[in-house]
């Protein structure tokens, strides 16, 4: 087969899968055209059975701890802790729109970390939306706010996104060193984007919006915190011994999953469609297809673009192609594409280009899966997601959010290497 052809249908099927997480179809569908895309790449040599093979062996302890969290989260929504977090921000918001804007902050910045992006947009913002309106305030505030922090407050942990995941066998780090070297990271581009909110919506902050109705204050559950707090120390503790995430999540699963049927919060179809299987395998048909993207003009092209120094200068630099390429095909194929490139300058340099593949990829809804389950959460439950509102806060705050964080970055490994 011709390398043109072969390159053509890479990139074909990289842009039609991109075209079906964007319309979101009925999960069989999701299914079908994933496991088409990845025949189409194999069937005209874009990547050898070796080659996908290697990249599948990459991506399924991803993809095992993306359904475990999934459950994780959905265990947790069952038992009420995303309605109990909503009844705080509103009860403790004490009917002041800047006041919940910052517990919302706070709240989604603590969901984004510990329970990965996605329950972030597709749990934490119906509930803080209803806060919102309950206590008279505006909801857009909020609800962007989860949108932003998603992707921007997915920094801090390797399980907090799939990328951080992808890219942690390339970093000789542990779970705690990770979290050491990435924490004034995060701490710093939520600033930025808590700043980059107030400023954007100073008017919806500022007016009233309805009448305030009452409702029904909501504990926090205790044993699915637990059972979360639990997990993240098991992930603290075991990464020096090799033990992969997907293990601890799917053990805090089966246990919390176990507590909530005894107690008939869920049944096990529920969970079973809490692991979002089809989608899974949709994952792992995208990392065959960007194997085949692998070397083609858009892998030399990166390539080339990657500078050769790790001076802060360069960082930016591996940050804003980051930025672009996660823009351009999506973060979770730039971040397969990117990092083995990336590697060999170093653990910072990783990292920057993670902040880029994080943070960056909010400035556009293809940028991040997480913006596009944002988007169709919000129509699913009657809210109208402006695409002009989303994008020109994501202008505002994107690459300034990205620049802060490589410089702190930069900074602070000076400090503590």
């Amino acid at each position: 087969m011709p390398a043109l052809v072969a390159d053509v249908v890479a990139v074909l099927a990289l842009v039609v899968m991109l075209g079906v997480a964007f319309a979101h179809p009925r999960a069989w569908v999701e299914l079908v055209v994933g496991l088409l895309a990845a025949g189409a790449v194999l069937g005209v040599g874009a990547v050898d059975v070796s080659g996908a093979r290697e990249q599948l062996s990459l991506l399924l302890p991803v993809v095992a701890f993306l359904a475990a969290i999934l459950v994780v989260a959905e265990i947790c929504a069952a038992e009420g802790v995303f309605a109990a977090v909503g009844s705080i921000v509103r009860r403790a918001g004490l009917g002041r729109a800047q006041r919940m804007l910052l517990l919302t902050f706070a709240a989604a910045a603590a969901v984004t970390a510990t329970l990965s992006l996605d329950a972030t947009v597709v749990l934490l913002t119906p509930v803080v939306a209803l806060a919102a309106t309950g206590a008279a305030v505006s909801p857009r505030p909020l609800v962007y706010a989860c949108a932003r922090l998603a992707n921007s407050a997915s920094l801090l942990l390797p399980v907090s996104n799939l990328t951080n995941l992808l890219a942690l066998p390339s970093l000789p780090l542990s779970f705690a060193g990770f979290a050491v070297l990435m924490a004034p990271v995060w701490v710093a581009v939520i600033a930025v984007e808590y700043v980059g909110h107030r400023l954007y919506f100073s008017r919806d902050l500022a007016a009233p919006h309805g009448t305030a109705t009452t409702a029904r204050d909501l504990p926090l559950p205790v044993v699915p915190l637990v059972g979360v707090g639990l997990m993240l120390v098991a992930f603290a503790a075991l990464s020096p011994f090799g033990v992969a995430p997907a293990w601890v999540a799917a053990v805090a699963a089966v246990l919390l999953a176990t507590h909530a049927r005894v107690r008939r919060r869920v049944d096990l179809a529920t969970v079973a469609r809490a692991t979002h299987l089809s989608f899974a395998v949709f994952v792992l048909c995208l990392g065959v297809v960007v194997a085949g993207l692998t070397d083609t003009f858009l892998g030399d092209l990166v390539r080339n673009l990657v500078p050769d120094g790790t001076g802060l200068g360069a960082l930016l630099a591996v940050a804003l192609v980051a930025t672009a390429l996660a823009n351009l095909v999506n973060n979770l194929p730039a971040t397969l594409l990117l990092v083995p490139l990336v590697a060999p300058l170093g653990t910072i340099a990783v990292l920057a280009a993670l902040v880029g593949l994080g943070v960056g990829s909010s400035l556009t809804y293809t940028g991040s899966l997480a913006n596009l389950l944002w988007r169709r959460t919000l129509l699913r439950r009657g809210g109208h997601p402006s695409g002009v509102t989303f994008h020109t806060l994501s202008a505002l705050i994107t690459l300034p959010a990205v620049v802060v964080g490589v410089v702190v970055l930069w900074a602070w490994s000076l400090l503590v290497h």
